[in-house]
């Protein structure tokens, strides 16, 4: 029984690492293979957007032995603010956690909502998919994870679960995103159509989507209730988690527990008012989270020295996903370094050429999704392909918001298994679930968005779907 056992084990799949370094090599290896080349760029209005037809060969730049390792560094350094964010946003909550306050508030929460768990799961996945339409809540997602988790590990689910319901809210809100300027106004600004126009027919394929999402983590959900065994991470249901601390997680919330959550909601609330005043980014989230972790410890007269051994407590337990963003992050470091990215954006502009109408679209849509597996930041990618795309789409007969919004889905909806995302591996961090375990629960549900893309990109075509 014993070596059958070794058998078996010694076919479980690779870790996350284990395979972002597999992606490295094929990176490096690329390097001597696909031709280099580059695109001219040009910058209006702080918008730099590629030139059209403007590829050329360049000298090729491949990658050295110690390149690829040097990579990984400096992947690990351009990934330093999210990399610390993580890290400083474990800090937090576990001094949160410390305080028992968020406990008290999701099982006063539950107490309340005994036997609605649905309908508690359905609303907060609602709340987070309206702030992933606006925009809002995208790279800030990874902060509320800690949340989702309570909640699922009260409900007796899984750390799946509650991923699921922050996550994949959000992004059932970002795949369209009909209301953010960062990806959806950008592009439409560089295919020049109206700013947030076609907002109905998108706002459509957003409660398609939404609804597709609910439907299936209600589904999951209520496998697992009934059987435990049926969940993806079965073995341990909560990775950063003692399952038996849920039968001493406090009931009453007293009023230290009050101040707490409320001192944490401020906060966050404060981080959101800059985002859209002063124009806040990621360093002034991890300096709101410091902020809320030291006046968490004043409230909860938390002495100094628990205060910094709590706080270090939850950094060490996110260390392992922290650093995988880094990890991620330099496989774009050696496709850029090698000068092959353009010429890969290059190669999808000649395989789309020759389709038409529909099927054009289609492809796209299709196209833009593999594109984002390597660039998986939505602005980032709008500033590469639109500019592409908006001249395939005209020589096509394709409306171009039919292209922005091909664009857009593409983007969208791989960024729930991409590993080289560093918000969701660090969302998966966070919530101490292997990449390889949440592709299982996911995949299933990406097809679901997939088809749901190609039904509502041909009709776009079919009715010509304009700027209004």
């Amino acid at each position: 029984m014993s070596q059958k056992r070794g058998k078996k084990k010694s076919f479980t799949l690779p870790d996350a690492y284990v395979i972002l370094f597999s992606i490295l090599l094929l990176a490096a290896i690329a390097t001597y293979i696909i031709p280099a080349g580059s695109f001219e760029r040009e910058t209006v209005n702080e918008i730099t957007t590629v030139i059209p037809d403007s590829y050329q060969k360049t000298e090729q730049n491949q990658t050295s032995f110690i390149g690829i390792f040097r990579a990984i560094q400096e992947g690990m350094v351009q990934s330093a603010s999210l990399i610390f964010l993580v890290l400083i946003i474990g800090g937090a909550f576990a001094v949160i956690e410390y305080t028992g306050a968020i406990d008290a508030l999701i099982m006063r929460t539950i107490n309340k909502t005994k036997d609605k768990e649905y309908l508690l799961i359905i609303f907060v996945a609602v709340l987070f998919s309206i702030f992933g339409a606006l925009g809002i809540i995208v790279n800030a997602v990874i902060a509320f994870i800690p949340i989702g988790i309570i909640l699922a590990r009260t409900m007796k689910l899984d750390a799946v679960v509650g991923v699921a319901i922050i996550y994949l809210g959000a992004y059932a809100g970002f795949t369209t995103a009909f209301l953010d300027p960062l990806t959806t106004g950008m592009a439409q600004e560089i295919a020049q159509v109206p700013l947030f126009s076609g907002i109905r027919f998108r706002v459509l394929i957003y409660l398609t989507v939404l609804s597709a999402t609910i439907l299936y983590i209600l589904w999951y959900t209520n496998k697992i209730k009934k059987d435990p065994t049926k969940s993806v991470i079965a073995d341990n249901p909560f990775p950063k988690f003692d399952e038996k601390s849920m039968d001493k997680a406090p009931t009453v919330l007293t009023g230290v527990h009050k101040l707490v959550v409320l001192w944490l909601a401020v906060g966050i609330g404060i981080y959101v008012y800059g985002v859209f005043q002063f124009d806040w980014s990621l360093n002034e989230m991890a300096a709101m989270f410091i902020l809320i972790a030291i006046g968490t410890a004043i409230i909860a007269k938390i002495s100094p020295n628990e205060f910094v051994e709590q706080f270090f407590n939850g950094c060490k337990s996110l260390v392992y996903g922290a650093l995988i963003i880094g990890m991620a992050r330099s496989i774009v470091v050696l496709l850029e370094d090698g000068h092959i990215l353009d010429t890969i954006v290059q190669g999808m502009a000649t395989m789309m050429s020759p389709f038409s109408s529909v099927m054009g679209a289609i492809v796209m849509f299709i196209a833009n999704a593999l594109f984002n597996l390597i660039v998986s930041s939505g602005s980032g990618q709008a500033v590469i392909v639109m500019p592409l795309m908006t001249p395939i789409a005209d020589m096509m007969e394709i409306p171009r918001q039919v292209a922005v919004q091909a664009y857009k889905m593409g983007d969208g909806f791989t960024n729930v298994v991409t590993p080289t995302s560093g918000i969701l591996m660090a969302t998966l961090a966070v919530a101490g679930v292997a990449w390889t375990k949440w592709i299982k629960f996911v995949f299933p549900l990406l097809m679901i968005w997939m088809a749901i893309g190609i039904i509502y990109l041909s009709i776009a075509v079919m009715i010509n779907w304009g700027p209004i």
